[in-house]
């Protein structure tokens, strides 16, 4: 059998690898062949001279793999042709890169100044180390372009729920989930406060990004605090949200003991709080239970900020709501009954904090006499002035 024929046997199996690569690691062919033209490459500078230009190309149509050394045809005045040039940043230049104009038309007449000229190189003539260094560029690379394929999937679901397998918990209490081909850490402070796993678990989270790790790879930051996984749990249980019927225009929670959101629709027979609660308060139960117990209010959104600041404050009942202008912040002074004043702020002041949270305005609270006190008050006087002014009475006896 001639050479070339072998040469031709040998790149029909290369061709054959590479589609086998691409199809085994979910990349495509022309990852994969950059991966070895890349790889190639690499190995070239590695053998020959790291300071020269080389470049590849895979040829399938003429079952082909070539590797060369790149020239540029310079003018002969170009600063690059000198031994001790240097480029911008200090660093040596290899004069070997270029070639004279006047020299490149004596090997083709038709080369202008910019043109490349192609020196085949014979991959079979650098060594027997030049195929462990390019089986372990051709690894390296091919490891890059998977991992920057399993990014570009995994950033499409920043903001989407995903479900995965507990592997391992660590001494900082970060637990390592399982999801598909990859590693979640759900950090500590991403964790319901009061929820703990083991090994096995099932858990589901939202994405909050995706990194890379040193240690660990890809690993994918996951949450179960933010306000974004409360809105996906309960579109999965509530058929309207999915839809689009009722929309959630805000939330706002504080992990584990309570949350808020403002819901609106633009169906007149659609009641937007009782779709989300469910009849018996099942829906809103169910998403509840998986938030470990964290009570969930729905509150009806307003476009008008004074009616939506009063409703976010519900349970608690309120005079009057009035916002100041602020040229960084909304500010917002509420007048409201005394005996109103502990459900406006809740227990621990969670209520006041989420109502904050949810209108995105900083709220003060004026305390006025309620109505029930003020009556009550009226009585009094009234009695007391029944009570002590008798003289008219007792003219009546004498």
């Amino acid at each position: 059998i001639s050479m070339s024929t072998n040469k031709r046997l040998l790149m029909d199996k290369i061709i054959d690898i590479l589609d086998s690569i691409a199809y085994e690691k979910g990349l495509k062919i022309d990852d994969v062949e950059n991966a070895l033209k890349e790889a190639l490459i690499k190995t070239a500078q590695k053998m020959v001279d790291e300071t020269l230009t080389f470049d590849a190309n895979i040829d399938r149509a003429n079952k082909k793999l070539e590797l060369f050394q790149k020239i540029e045809v310079v003018s002969e005045d170009d600063e690059r042709l000198n031994a001790n040039a240097v480029n911008k940043y200090g660093e040596a230049i290899n004069y070997e890169n270029f070639i004279t104009l006047e020299e490149a038309k004596e090997i083709d007449p038709d080369l202008e100044i910019g043109d490349f000229m192609n020196y085949d190189l014979e991959f079979e003539n650098m060594g027997r180390n030049a195929a462990t260094i390019l089986h372990s560029n051709f690894e390296y690379r091919l490891q890059r372009f998977i991992e920057e394929n399993l990014v570009s999937k995994y950033k499409d679901k920043v903001g989407k729920t995903i479900a995965g397998t507990v592997t391992r918990i660590d001494r900082q209490e970060n637990t390592f989930i399982e999801i598909g081909e990859v590693k979640g850490i759900l950090q500590r402070k991403s964790r319901i406060k009061g929820e703990t796993f083991k090994v096995g678990d099932v858990v589901k989270a939202i994405v909050k990004g995706v990194n890379i790790d040193k240690i660990n790879g890809l690993l994918i930051d996951i949450s179960r605090t933010s306000p974004k996984f409360l809105e996906n749990l309960l579109a999965l249980e509530v058929p309207e949200l999915k839809d689009k019927k009722v929309i959630i225009e805000a939330s706002a929670r504080i992990p584990g003991s309570r949350s808020k959101i403002a819901l609106s629709t633009i169906e007149p027979q659609i009641d937007p709080i009782g779709s989300v609660v469910g009849v018996k308060g099942v829906r809103i139960g169910s998403v509840s239970k998986q938030l470990n117990g964290e009570n969930i209010d729905c509150v009806e959104f307003s476009t008008i900020p004074e009616m939506f600041i009063s409703r976010a404050l519900s349970p608690a009942l309120v005079n009057s709501v009035k916002i100041e202008k602020h040229p960084s912040y909304g500010e917002t002074i509420v007048t409201i009954p005394s005996d109103q004043k502990s459900k406006a702020i809740g227990k621990a002041g969670l209520n006041i904090r989420l109502a904050s949270m949810l209108t995105k305005y900083d709220i003060e609270l004026i305390e006025v006499a309620s109505a029930t006190s003020a009556s009550n008050n009226e009585k009094a006087v009234v009695n007391e002035e029944k009570t002590t002014d008798t003289a008219s009475l007792e003219a009546l006896f004498k």
